[in-house]
Order: C-alpha cells, then structure tokens, then sequence
C-alpha cells in the first residue's frame, strides 16, 4: 500500500509564493516517477509537472510559463512545487500522484489533494 500527502495549500495574493509538499509513505520501491497535476472548479484535472525520481529530471506544462519548479527529497520521500508569481487562474485542489516501473503506466495512486487560492 502507498499513501501520498499533499500539504502547503492555502489563500496567496497573485504575485504571491506558495511550497506544496507531497510525502510519500508505504510503497517507495521502484517509484518511477511523481507529478503534480491540479484541477480548477469545474475543470478536467490537467498536470502541472512530474519529477523523475531517479536523476531528477522535471517536465512542466507550457503554460506555466517557467513560474512552478518541482523538486524532490528522495531520502525523505518527499516531493515538492514550488510556486511563484501566482495568478488568479492558478487557483484549484492540487494532486500528487505516483507511477510506479515506467511512464508508459497509469498513475497509481494519488494524494487527497490540497487547496491553492490565489486571490486579493
């Protein structure tokens, strides 16, 4: 069994900062990567970004204009989003989730999600 953990969420201001963490606990083997995804009211649930968890490597969607960074602790199985220059539309419930072997595979598990309100 794995269970993720988002924290972090909260109300910003646009232009604001937030740091989501998602630990992981359970199953950590052959964890193959992680991602972030959100999903605004009424919205299909989009991918933010996921993280290699071997070597790191992160992919981001265009639209993010380079403002979010991924980043992981693998010693503490943690992962984290970095969120900067928030805008109003960032606004949704933000999702961790795992695969595990390869990318070719669904996302196995995912986190109860955290709230992000970006709003003055």
């Amino acid at each position: 069994q794995v269970q993720l953990v988002e924290s972090g969420g909260g109300l910003v201001q646009p232009g604001g900062s937030l740091r989501l963490s998602c630990a992981i606990s359970g199953r950590t083997f052959r964890v193959y990567d992680m991602g972030w995804f959100r999903q605004a009211p009424g919205k299909e649930r989009t991918i933010v970004g996921r993280i290699l968890w071997n070597g790191g490597r992160t992919d981001y969607a265009d639209s993010l204009e380079g403002r979010f960074t991924i980043s992981r602790d693998s010693g503490k199985n943690t992962m984290f989003l970095q969120m900067n220059n928030l805008k109003p539309e960032d606004t949704a419930v933000y999702y961790c989730a795992v695969r595990y072997g390869s990318h070719t595979v669904p996302w196995s598990s995912w986190g109860q999600g955290t709230q992000v309100t970006v709003s003055s």
